[in-house]
C-alpha cells in the first residue's frame, strides 16, 4: 500500500503549492476533489472538461513532480431532492468523464441519502428500529428500491462507459451506505464496480470494529482512508456515541476526528493495515485530515508520521 492525501485540507494553497507541500512530506499521490460538498479548491472541473490546455497543464504539474492521482473524490448527496442534490448528481456524472480524460480508474464518493417518501423535501436517515411505527419499513424500502438502486444502476453504467473500474463509497453517517452490510446490499444490486472506501473513523464512533469489518469486506474494499477518531473519556461514557454538537466545539463533543495515532495507538493501526492487506487490498491509503484539536500543519505531520510507520507495504 502507498500513502496519498485528500487535498481539501490544504485548500489555502494553490494547486502547485499544494503539490510541493506534499512532496516535502514525501507523499506522491493525491485524492483530489471535483465537486459535491467540496469547493474543489484545486481544480475547476468545468474548465478541465472544456479546455484541453488546462487539462494538460494540470497533468503536467503532476508529471513534473513524479506524482499521480490516486482517485477523484466527488463526495456529496446526489439523492437529495433539492437543487443541491441535482448539482451533486451532475458533478458525479461529470467526474466519470473527467476520470477518463485524466486516465483515473477510481472514484471516491458517497452513496447519497434520499427522502423517505416522494413528497418529502429533505433526506431521512432511518437508523432506529423499523418495527414501530410500521411505516418506517415501507419508507426504507422506498429509499432503496425506488430511489437509490435505480440511480446507482444508471451511474454505474455511465461510469463503465468512461472506463471507470471502481467506485469506492465512504461509510459515512447520514448516508444510505454507512457500513459493510449496507454496502453489500447496494453492491449485490448494482454490481462489483461499487465497493467501500473503508474509513475506520466512522465505524469506530458508530460502535463497530474496523478490523472485523475489513475481514468481512474482503475484495469489496476499493479504497482506504487513513483517518482516526477519539471517543472522549468522561463524555462518551455519559452521553453515548450519538453527537450533534458541531465539530468546531471539540472540547464539548463525545467524540472527535483526530490525527492518526491520537485515537487508536500505532499497534492498532498496524493490525488494521495488516488485515486490510491480507484481504488482498494493496492500493492507496489516503490521509484525510479533519483534526480540529490542533493546527492543520501539526495534524498532517502527526498523521503522516503515524501512517508511514504502520502501512503494510
Amino acid at each position: 500500500m502507498k500513502l496519498s492525501f485528500c487535498t481539501d485540507s490544504l485548500g489555502q494553497y494553490t494547486y502547485e503549492e499544494m503539490l510541493d507541500k506534499l512532496l516535502s512530506y514525501d507523499v506522491k499521490a493525491i485524492e483530489i476533489t471535483t465537486g459535491g460538498w467540496s469547493a474543489a479548491p484545486h481544480m475547476r472541473m468545468d474548465q478541465m472538461l472544456a479546455d484541453d490546455k488546462k487539462l494538460r497543464a494540470f497533468q503536467s504539474a503532476l508529471e513534473q513532480r513524479g506524482m499521480e492521482i490516486a482517485a477523484l473524490n466527488v463526495s456529496g448527496n446526489p439523492l437529495d431532492p433539492s437543487a443541491m442534490g441535482q448539482a451533486h448528481k451532475q458533478a458525479a456524472f461529470d467526474t466519470m468523464e473527467l476520470a477518463q480524460r485524466l486516465d483515473v480508474k477510481k472514484i471516491v464518493m458517497m452513496s447519497g441519502l434520499p427522502p423517505a417518501a416522494p413528497s418529502d423535501t429533505v433526506p431521512n436517515w432511518i437508523t432506529y428500529t423499523v418495527s414501530w411505527p410500521p411505516i418506517l419499513q415501507d419508507q426504507l424500502n422506498y429509499q432503496w428500491n425506488d430511489v437509490a438502486i435505480p440511480f446507482w444502476n444508471e451511474l454505474v453504467a455511465h461510469a463503465d462507459n468512461f472506463g471507470v473500474e471502481k467506485i469506492a463509497l465512504e461509510n459515512f453517517s447520514s448516508m444510505l451506505v454507512w457500513n459493510p452490510e449496507t454496502l453489500f446490499r447496494l453492491r449485490n444490486a448494482v454490481g462489483p464496480m461499487v465497493g467501500l472506501n473503508l474509513d475506520p473513523s466512522h465505524l469506530i464512533w458508530m460502535g463497530a470494529d474496523p478490523i472485523a469489518a475489513a475481514r468481512n469486506l474482503g475484495d469489496a474494499i476499493h479504497h482506504v482512508h487513513g483517518k482516526d477518531v477519539r471517543l472522549e473519556r468522561g463524555l462518551v461514557d455519559v452521553n453515548g456515541l450519538l453527537e450533534t454538537k458541531p465539530v468546531t466545539q471539540p472540547a464539548e463533543r463525545a467524540w472527535n476526528y483526530v490525527a492518526v495515532g491520537c485515537g487508536q495507538d500505532l499497534q492498532w493501526w498496524k493490525e488494521f493495515f495488516s488485515v486490510v492487506r491480507m484481504t488482498g487490498y494493496n492500493g492507496y491509503v489516503s490521509l484525510e485530515m479533519e483534526d480540529l484539536t490542533m493546527s492543520v500543519e501539526a495534524g498532517i505531520e502527526t498523521s503522516i508520521h503515524a501512517l508511514q510507520q504502520t502501512i503494510s507495504r
